[in-house]
């Protein structure tokens, strides 16, 4: 073993301490630097490595990528004809919509979608004819298309928001979506886990064509179910796939006054409306088709929000004050705590008139509508009006619906009109995905006429009276 001088090895200790001064000094030095520049003990790391660029935005769902296939029959098609015109004039450039007869209608259609007679299906029950639109739609090869959407020559669909609630899925994937009954007696009767036809259903592409190719095979199986969604339902089972809920699918599997229903919408875009024939005019002294073709200036403007209820409170006045965007306005006298608001007043009727208990059982939370105008825990009523483009966002105007002559409070006594402003509702995904219910600010430009904003809430903000 070599043996070094006293000296030299005297020198080496010195310099080796002298390293670890510099690097301790030169360590100091840097971390002081970075605090200087207000940067995070992580930011060293991020000065030596080339940040990865951030994903880009998932590309949008064209309309032009859904198909629709509309049931119908030649001796229903007159009377249903105004309800398929209104929302799919607005679309007709896109040549994307379908209408599958038993037979042509003896009278021309030029306002009408283009009309398919499927071979050999005249003699065929209804149910099985129209089960059978899923392969007729994908026969006519229609190029780029991504999603079949179905639905009945009573099915008002609200295409924007269709687009909204599909582009949350995969469309090269296997996807049946769609919504059951709000009758708890046509589920139990059909089934809890089926898309209702009548609101409306759409699958993607590439199980539409799966779907195509084995429909005959397995219809077959199926001859006693009462409908065509019962049997579609059937085969896409036994293809191994399940429902997928969109609860803005709407059967409306209910009769008469629909304000309750409507009043109350869940956060979910609105997608479809059904038996259009069994419900009354949404608007009062209008025709049915008046009444929807007077919704329909609101969902032309902002369709996102239709129906989105939205609850704010007067303090000054102790009111409250519940809005559905597009179609009404109720003031409470006193202060109402949200969760009860949010359950549908009971003013439509089960679809089955029988005396079966299970006819009034519903799949949504309800609360009792007094039918007394003047009782006190009844709210007063505004529906829309009109509606005026602003230019960062829309205005919607509703004025009172006079029921009874009744005594109310010096506040809502004067109060004859209402305006809301509200910003344009731009969805992304994200915020399909994860919905939250936005808040509103009340102010008043008179005696009689209030003021309200919608607006988003803070994010520890609690839609509730503060007393």
């Amino acid at each position: 073993m070599p043996i070094f001088p006293r000296h030299f090895t005297t020198t080496r200790s010195r310099i080796k301490n002298l390293l670890l001064l510099f690097s301790a000094l030169l360590s100091v030095a840097l971390l002081l630097y970075l605090h200087h520049l207000h940067l995070p003990s992580t930011a060293s790391f991020s000065i030596l490595e080339s940040p990865s660029p951030p994903p880009p935005p998932p590309p949008s769902l064209p309309l032009s990528r859904l198909l629709f296939s509309v049931a119908s029959s030649s001796s229903s098609l007159r009377s249903r004809a105004p309800y398929l015109r209104l929302w799919q004039t607005p679309i007709s450039h896109l040549n994307t919509t379908f209408l599958f007869l038993d037979r042509r209608p003896p009278y021309p259609t030029p306002t009408l979608p283009t009309i398919v007679v499927p071979p050999n299906t005249s003699s065929l029950p209804p149910g099985h004819r129209i089960a059978r639109l899923v392969g007729d739609a994908v026969a006519l090869d229609i190029p780029g298309v991504y999603w079949y959407v179905f639905g009945d020559d009573d099915t008002l669909f609200f295409t924007d928001n269709l687009v909204r609630i599909l582009s949350k899925y995969d469309h090269d994937k296997w996807y049946y979506i769609g919504c059951s009954s709000e009758s708890y007696e046509q589920n139990d009767k059909f089934s809890f886990d089926m898309a209702f036809g009548g609101g409306g259903f759409a699958i993607s592409a590439p199980l539409a064509r799966a779907l195509a190719r084995v429909l005959d095979s397995c219809l077959g199986r199926y001859r006693h179910l009462y409908g065509s969604d019962a049997r579609v339902f059937a085969c896409l089972a036994e293809l191994g796939v399940g429902l997928t809920v969109e609860p803005g699918f709407h059967q409306v599997d209910i009769r008469g006054n629909l304000f309750g229903f409507l009043s109350s919408h869940p956060l979910s875009l609105i997608a479809s409306l059904h038996h259009i024939d069994a419900i009354e005019p949404l608007f009062p002294n209008m025709s049915r088709i008046h009444s929807l073709e007077h919704l329909f200036k609101a969902v032309q403007f902002d369709p996102a929000r239709i129906f989105q209820q939205t609850v704010c409170y007067d303090k000054t006045n102790s009111l409250t004050v519940s809005i559905s965007w597009g179609y009404s306005i109720q003031v409470y006298e006193g202060n109402q705590n949200l969760p009860e608001l949010l359950s549908s007043q009971r003013t439509f009727r089960p679809w089955n008139r029988g005396k079966n208990v299970a006819s009034s059982r519903f799949m949504f939370n309800t609360r009792k509508f007094d039918s007394d105008p003047c009782n006190r825990n009844r709210s007063v009523v505004y529906f829309m009006d009109n509606v005026v483009d602003d230019a960062n966002g829309v205005w919607t105007n509703y004025t009172r619906n006079n029921t009874g002559n009744c005594y109310r409070g010096k506040a809502v006594e004067k109060l004859k009109e209402i305006s809301v402003f509200s910003l344009y509702q731009n969805f992304d995904v994200e915020q399909i995905k994860t919905p939250r219910r936005q808040c509103c600010d009340i102010s008043w430009s008179s005696y009689y006429k209030m003021i309200i904003k919608i607006r988003k809430c803070g994010n520890f903000e609690l839609i509730a009276a503060r007393g």
